[in-house]
């Protein structure tokens, strides 16, 4: 099959946590996009001081970042496995908080990141107590 194939095909009846992971996906693919296409979002919305270098190319490569990972999160849960719910919310638990929250606190982006590293972990709570709901099946 092709590969468009593949990314076009209606997914099974997927669990309430596959279905809320790729809602999450579609989240950080829109918030990514929003990056790439206006990084002055980080002042506009986020109250975060004015560009003095480059850093409107770093917002845009995060804005990158943040699409890739929505885009997996969108397949991962369109693929029903229980096994990428698990490792998203252990990722958005431990990593995303112990890198993004001590940069803010550098003075870089501090109410973006504060807001991703809140939100981020936020989102993967949810995630956790619907993997917690249902155990699979044998």
């Amino acid at each position: 099959m092709s590969l468009i194939h593949e990314l076009l095909a209606t997914p099974r009846d997927l669990p309430a946590v596959s279905k809320y992971t790729a809602m999450n996906g579609m989240i950080y693919l829109t918030a990514g996009a929003l990056l790439i296409a206006w990084p002055g979002a980080t002042q506009a919305l986020f109250r975060d001081r004015a560009f003095v270098g480059d850093e409107q190319g770093l917002v845009r490569g995060m804005g990158l970042l943040i699409i890739v990972i929505g885009w997996l999160y969108l397949f991962g849960g369109r693929s029903g496995a229980r096994q990428i719910v698990a490792a998203s919310v252990i990722d958005r638990l431990v990593f995303i908080p112990a890198v993004l929250l001590p940069l803010a606190a550098a003075g870089v982006f501090p109410h973006l990141l504060v807001t991703f590293g809140l939100l981020d972990p936020a989102l993967a709570i949810g995630a956790w107590i619907l993997f917690s709901r249902k155990t699979p099946s044998p």
